[in-house]
């Protein structure tokens, strides 16, 4: 079985990460990107995945292990593999906002696509990520609320230990949960995926 860690990207991906490693697994990433203002706990990434559409071999290496693979890549998921999609859900008014923050502090603009655009565009996405996943038998996913894990730590590390049918250290998960990292709430300023 592979773990995956999806969502729209600032959805809090690298948050679940954390808590995953945290808890006893052991993630695919090569810490090439490293932590900053807006990941000061890093990003948990694989550089190989961003290619996962040309080569999907990458995931070969990921069996009994969790990897963080972006929403738009998952339908790149090779088949002959048993999956359990850990699904990041937060409000698209943080995530936008979120991204907005990310791309300030890197000194780039936002995108000049209005942002009722760029709403309906992820809502679209995630329609069509929420059918892909549903219409393949060897992937069983859990959508997880970002809000829910900030407010009910214990509860939602309790809930993907038995997801992924494993005895995860939940206390260890718990105490990756740092509030004051995340400070991207409904048109407030700044967060950490």
């Amino acid at each position: 079985m592979i773990t995956i860690v999806s969502g729209i990207p600032r959805s809090g991906t690298s948050l679940m990460m954390q808590m995953l490693t945290a808890g006893g697994m052991t993630a695919l990433s090569d810490g090439q990107r490293s932590p900053d203002a807006n990941n000061p706990r890093g990003y948990y990434e694989l550089e190989s995945v961003k290619s996962l559409a040309r080569d999907s071999r990458v995931i070969s290496g990921a069996e009994g292990k969790v990897v963080k693979v972006v929403s738009s890549l998952l339908e790149f998921l090779p088949e002959g593999h048993e999956y359990r999609v850990i699904f990041m859900r937060r409000p698209l008014e943080q995530i936008i906002a979120s991204q907005d923050r990310m791309l300030e502090r890197l000194g780039k603009d936002a995108p000049p696509a209005p942002r009722g655009a760029v709403m309906k565009a992820f809502e679209k996405h995630l329609r069509n990520v929420e059918s892909w996943l549903s219409s393949r038998p060897h992937i069983s996913v859990l959508n997880v609320d970002y809000e829910a894990v900030l407010r009910e730590p214990c509860e939602q590390a309790s809930r993907i230990s038995a997801f992924l049918g494993q005895k995860l250290d939940v206390e260890s998960m718990v105490r990756k949960v740092e509030v004051s990292l995340h400070r991207e709430r409904s048109g407030s300023a700044s967060m950490a995926s």
